[in-house]
């Protein structure tokens, strides 16, 4: 089964209000309208696309090592997805599948950093319960998805609705700010120029992992 597969049948049986979700209706709309929201004001549009700079960036694993994208560009190209948080489902389901790719990513000399603005403790809990084996990045503040042009503010009736799933952002991520990134897929070709871009406002739809194999592929190539 494909991941969007997955995320489909996922998101089927949570606006259904399936056990064991039982959301109701005016919830899966109020969701709905926060993503036809954020999909008008074009932000998606205006992230870093193919042919951009990318932003060059070191961030911490949980650990509190230091992970810097012109380090792993020295070594081959890199994958760079950014997703919301572990108490995302969707993200998860992602995770799981870019792990499940990672040796495919390998063979062709490429490196995958995942990066959410949630703190070391959470960005752990990533790891643990997707059983990931590449770097779990925490963005403070959301700077480097910001730089990326993925950063945006819940609105206030959605920051509502969070609450009422104790999905208490601020302490997720250590910052006070109701902000989160679009999820974001990027493959970084080693000169720094973005090969590959997936931008979309609507946190359940996700590229295959294969989609990016040809530019990784062409990345390959050009190195040698």
């Amino acid at each position: 089964m494909t991941l969007q597969a997955k995320l489909d049948a996922f998101k089927a049986d949570f606006e259904a209000g399936k056990p064991p979700y039982n959301v109701p209706h005016a919830v899966v709309e109020t969701m709905h309208r926060a993503t036809a929201e954020l999909k008008a004001t074009g932000l998606a549009e205006r992230a870093k696309k193919v042919g951009d700079k990318a932003p060059a960036f070191t961030l911490k694993d949980p650990d509190g090592h230091p992970v810097s994208s012109a380090e792993l560009l020295a070594k081959g190209p890199l994958i760079v997805s950014f997703y919301r948080g572990v108490w995302c489902p969707y993200c998860n389901m992602e995770l799981q599948a870019l792990q499940a790719a990672l040796p495919e990513f390998e063979k062709l000399g490429a490196s995958l950093v995942a990066i959410s603005p949630q703190t070391a403790p959470n960005s752990r809990k990533s790891v643990r319960e997707n059983a990931l084996t590449f770097p779990i990045l925490s963005d403070v503040n959301g700077e480097v998805g910001a730089a990326f042009g993925l950063k945006f503010t819940l609105p206030d009736y959605l920051i509502e609705l969070y609450k009422g799933f104790k999905n208490d952002l601020p302490a997720f991520n250590d910052d006070p700010e109701w902000t989160l990134p679009m999820p974001g897929r990027f493959v970084i070709g080693q000169d720094g120029t973005i090969l590959y871009a997936e931008v979309n406002p609507d946190y359940t739809r996700r590229p295959e992992p294969e989609d990016m194999l040809p530019a990784l592929r062409a990345a390959t190539r050009v190195a040698a």
